[in-house]
């Protein structure tokens, strides 16, 4: 599938450019206030809308999107499509677009309440009191032959359509329209992964300032060793991002690898962790942290050496551990290849991996309006044979992943095996895979004056 990188509102951008004072006191970033983050948000999906929609309907050939939310129930679809000044929908919402070959691209909203600038209010509860009513005359005036409903057997994000609302719905449809019915997963996950430029833009700098928190977190300026724990750097953290107002859409992870017996367990590692541990001279740290802004989601793993007394650097088997990690992402970005399928890259990937002495592991995903995003999905840490469904979606350009794999290496001075876990946030154009905001080449180090 061909797509399209959409021009940025230059008067936006200048908005985000006036953001950036205070550098000294901010590390050079500072986010918008809520009103202009407010504004900012709706221009975005303004472009959304006139630019990116209509393609996305005719390619999922669909006349008609009809997408229901209740209040706190919300579809994850629909509430990406809400004005930046609700949080969630009200009472019923129901949100109509219609893609006619005559009157082009028409957004209604059937609900109690006028949602936003870009959705035409639709009821009249006046005139028609039953909701459902309003929604059967909008459709019998466009008399589409496609009606996507969002439901899906592989996307979570593609199945919000709740049981009573589609029962309810049914219940008012005319039966002459009820074969028109069809799943809007492509249209759903389409909008879901594609990234406008502004969007693009507004990576670059959060993915930075995810890099610059992480590097705080992981110094002297917080970590003192044989005091702090892991417990301490995680709570500063979820500190860190409140006095910045910022969001996490997860609590973060640090853990520790170090020269003892217990060995790496990756089902562990995720539903467990380690626990509260007291942070030692010769640790490989190791964090996993993610933003939210302006509804975009940033995911990051990076890796610190808590630094002995007397050293400078850390030892040459994790600075070649790392390097090792970095070997991977590069084995695997390279396979990146619009219309090649997740599973295809990821067994391309694995075998390439394997042939250059590497011990891979590769579960990457999409990233955007969700941590874990909707479109390609490569890989999964229980899944390295591929992942159906999801797995089988094609790379398209102009998407967001989050490059997050890990590379085991065998460290004899430890007597055990160790993982390089590394997540980075990247974009795939038509120049191939390239990071926000680089990527860890070096391990971040803390003590002796650090």
């Amino acid at each position: 599938m061909k797509v399209w990188l959409l021009v940025v509102s230059l008067s936006f951008v200048s908005l985000i450019i006036s953001s950036l004072v205070d550098a000294e006191e901010s590390k050079g970033w500072l986010p918008l206030p809520l009103k202009q983050r407010a504004e900012l948000m709706d221009d975005i999906l303004k472009q959304r809308i006139n630019k990116l929609m209509p393609r996305i309907m005719e390619e999922a050939n669909l006349d008609m999107w009809i997408l229901i939310s209740r209040e706190y129930n919300e579809d994850p679809v629909l509430e990406t499509l809400l004005p930046s000044t609700w949080l969630s929908a009200r009472r019923r919402t129901i949100l109509v677009i219609v893609n006619h070959k005559k009157y082009g691209l028409k957004t209604y909203a059937v609900a109690p309440y006028k949602v936003g600038e870009l959705f035409v209010k639709a009821w009249d509860k006046k005139s028609t009191p039953n909701q459902w009513d309003a929604l059967v005359a909008l459709i019998d005036k466009y008399q589409p032959n496609r009606i996507g409903l969002n439901e899906s057997t592989h996307w979570g994000h593609a199945d919000g359509l709740v049981a009573t609302d589609k029962k309810e719905f049914l219940h008012h449809l005319p039966d002459d329209y009820k074969s028109k019915l069809v799943s809007a997963e492509q249209a759903a996950i389409n909008w879901l992964e594609f990234r406008v430029t502004s969007e693009v833009e507004i990576y670059r700098e959060l993915v930075a300032k995810a890099h610059d928190i992480i590097a705080t977190a992981f110094s002297s300026e917080v970590i003192k060793p044989g005091i702090t724990t892991t417990e301490d750097v995680k709570w500063w953290l979820r500190e860190e991002v409140i006095k910045l107002k910022l969001n996490t859409w997860f609590h973060p992870s640090v853990s520790i690898q170090r020269s003892d017996k217990v060995k790496f367990d990756h089902e562990d590692s995720f539903t467990n962790g380690y626990g509260n541990q007291v942070i030692q001279q010769g640790d490989l740290l190791h964090v996993d942290f993610g933003l939210s802004y302006l509804r975009l989601n940033t995911d990051t793993q990076q890796h610190a050496y808590v630094l002995k007394e007397g050293e400078t650097e850390a030892p040459a088997y994790l600075i070649l551990a790392l390097k090792q990690g970095n070997q991977l992402q590069d084995i695997f970005t390279e396979e990146f290849k619009e219309g090649r399928s997740g599973n295809d890259v990821l067994k391309s990937a694995r075998e390439k991996a394997v042939s250059a002495g590497l011990k891979p592991s590769i579960y990457s995903h999409p990233l955007g309006y969700h941590g874990h995003g909707a479109g390609t999905t490569l890989g999964m840490w229980d899944k390295q044979e591929g992942v159906p469904g999801s797995g089988d979606h094609p790379l398209h350009l102009h998407t967001a992943y989050s490059i997050e794999l890990n590379n085991a290496s065998y460290i004899e001075k430890w007597g055990k095996e160790i993982r390089i876990m590394l997540e980075e946030d990247a974009y795939f154009d038509e120049s191939g895979v390239w990071y926000f905001a680089g990527r860890q080449k070096e391990l971040l180090l803390i003590g002796n004056g650090r």
